[in-house]
């Protein structure tokens, strides 16, 4: 396995960490460095997985390039040759898992995307019928794919807090009538764009969630894009509704997790060796598939 990459420092530079990215400032523009840190259920674990980092970028910037003729990104450059000073001077610690992009006015709403019934949309489902207020037919299975791709913006919470579901027209409030309009119209149209993509290479994308930002007075695509940390990825040779399915994201370190009575509220914990390697090839492996490139660390 890798040398993994807990946290990035550069010297002399501003940087606000998240619970996986470390964020630089670089005047108009920000660098996004992807560690290799895991957090499930909102707490990060003591250490990483190999790989990730770069896959989440690498895979970010698959889908940016992808998208490049159907919405305009933040996304400039992953070349670390390219970067401003000081952070062109420390490829060993970006190369392959940052990128530069335009520093714009984020909207503080998540755009999320359900193509499938699953997670927390499948227990509302249960309860009442709906998902985040939308009324659903009678009789669904749980990972059944939706009649059409539901809409289900959400607020964006704080560091150690919950995103909370909001309605379409909550989200308008916050955002404006117009911006909201567009922002949900486009996140439909890419997810769809991008189902259709990943399912010739085998893949279901169950559901996903966007964020965008004000550029120049443009409303523009940021943050990470149908990544496994973004993003339910389902192998399409094992789906079967009725029951969960296999994932190419952290359901391993959810399960151990699980399995050890951990303390979702507490503090982070060291993940066994195992653990760590099957997360690992799950990442690289849903990498590898949605772009068609071998994998290297």
């Amino acid at each position: 396995m890798s040398k993994t990459i807990l946290q990035t420092s550069i010297p002399g530079a501003k940087v606000h960490r998240g619970k996986v990215r470390d964020i630089y400032d670089a005047g108009n523009k920000l660098i996004i460095a992807a560690t290799d840190r895991i957090s499930a259920f909102d707490v990060v674990m003591k250490n990483g997985i190999p790989g990730k980092g770069t896959v989440l970028t690498q895979i970010s910037k698959f889908w940016f390039d992808f998208f490049e003729d159907d919405i305009e990104s933040h996304f400039i450059t992953d070349d670390v040759s390219n970067y401003p000073e000081p952070f062109n001077e420390h490829p060993d610690q970006l190369e392959g898992r940052s990128m530069l992009v335009r520093k714009t006015e984020v909207l503080p709403i998540e755009c999320i995307i359900r193509g499938y019934i699953t997670g927390s949309g499948w227990k509302d489902y249960q309860k009442s019928g709906k998902v985040c207020g939308h009324r659903l037919p009678e009789g669904l299975k749980e990972c059944q794919k939706l009649p059409e791709p539901l809409y289900t913006p959400s607020t964006k919470a704080e560091y150690g807090k919950h995103d909370e579901n909001i309605s379409v027209e909550k989200s308008a409030e916050i955002i404006g009538k117009e911006a909201a309009e567009y922002v949900s119209r486009k996140s439909i149209e890419i997810f769809e764009k991008a189902g259709r993509y990943a399912a010739d290479k085998g893949i279901i994308l169950a559901d996903t969630k966007f964020e965008w930002g004000r550029y120049e007075g443009d409303i523009i695509l940021i943050d990470e894009v149908l990544t496994p940390d973004s993003s339910r990825f389902w192998p399409g040779d094992d789906y079967e509704p009725g029951r969960p399915q296999k994932s190419f994201d952290k359901q391993f370190v959810r399960d151990y997790l699980e399995s050890v009575d951990f303390d979702k509220s507490g503090e982070g914990i060291e993940l066994p060796e195992d653990i760590v390697s099957k997360t690992s090839e799950k990442y690289i492996e849903c990498f590898e598939k949605l772009t068609g490139k071998t994998f290297s660390f």
